[in-house]
C-alpha cells in the first residue's frame, strides 16, 4: 500500500502540451480525487498510470507489480453477456450467490440474467462499477464513474463505493465537487501549466 510518486511527467498530443513537469504523490490506502479543468489531462494521467499510454517524459514510481482495476468513462462491458457474467469475468472462483448479493446491494438483482445490451445506461454503469470493485486489485482507477446516474441513485452508489474502498488505494477523477466531498480523503489538482 505504498505511495505512487509522479515526477516531472509530461505529455503532448499533436504539439499541444497536456501537462508538463507534473509532480504528484498519490498516498497509499486512501482515495485521492484529481480535479482539473477539461483538457488538463486527467484521463491521460490515469491512462499513463495504468500503462495504457506512454508519457513523453518524467517517471512514475510505486506501481511495479501492482494489480489495477478501473471504471472508464465509456462502458467496457461484453454486450451479449449477462450482467452477472460480466462480473464473473473478474472473479471466476466466486460463487453466484456472492455476486447476487452484491448485485442486490446496487439494485441490480432483477437484471442479473439480462444481456448487458438490454440494460439502461444507469444499470450498465452500476455493472461497470461493481465489476471493478469486485476484481482483485491493489489500485483502483475511477474516471468519472458516476456519470449518467440520477442524483438519488448516485448517492446510493457513492456510499457503496466508499464502503467497498475503505483503506484501499483509489485514484478518482471527477468534475463534481459534491462527489469529491463524499469520496475523497485527499485532493489533487493538475493544470495545463504543471
Amino acid at each position: 500500500m505504498g505511495d505512487i510518486h509522479i515526477s516531472n511527467l509530461s505529455k503532448s498530443f499533436g504539439g499541444k502540451k497536456v501537462f508538463d513537469g507534473l509532480d504528484l504523490t498519490i498516498k497509499g490506502g486512501v482515495t485521492t480525487c484529481i480535479m482539473a479543468p477539461s483538457g488538463a489531462g486527467k484521463t491521460t494521467l490515469l491512462r499513463i498510470l495504468m500503462g495504457l499510454e506512454a508519457a513523453d517524459g518524467g517517471s512514475v514510481a510505486g506501481l511495479a507489480g501492482r494489480r489495477f482495476s478501473a471504471v472508464f468513462q465509456e462502458e467496457r462491458l461484453c454486450e451479449y453477456m449477462t450482467a452477472a457474467d460480466n462480473i464473473r469475468l473478474v472473479m471466476p472462483a466466486s460463487s453466484l450467490r456472492e455476486i447476487d448479493t452484491e448485485m442486490d446491494r446496487l439494485g441490480l438483482s432483477d437484471s442479473k440474467d439480462q444481456p448487458v445490451s438490454e440494460l439502461s445506461g444507469g444499470m450498465r454503469r452500476r455493472v461497470s462499477i461493481l465489476r471493478a470493485l469486485l476484481a482483485e486489485y491493489d489500485v483502483l482507477f475511477l474516471d468519472e464513474p458516476f456519470k449518467g446516474l440520477d442524483e438519488v441513485l448516485k448517492g446510493q452508489v457513492m456510499a457503496y463505493v466508499k464502503e467497498m474502498t475503505a483503506g484501499k488505494t483509489v485514484v478518482f477523477v471527477t468534475h463534481d465537487r459534491a462527489e469529491a466531498a463524499v469520496l475523497a480523503d485527499e485532493m489533487a489538482k493538475i493544470t495545463e501549466t504543471n
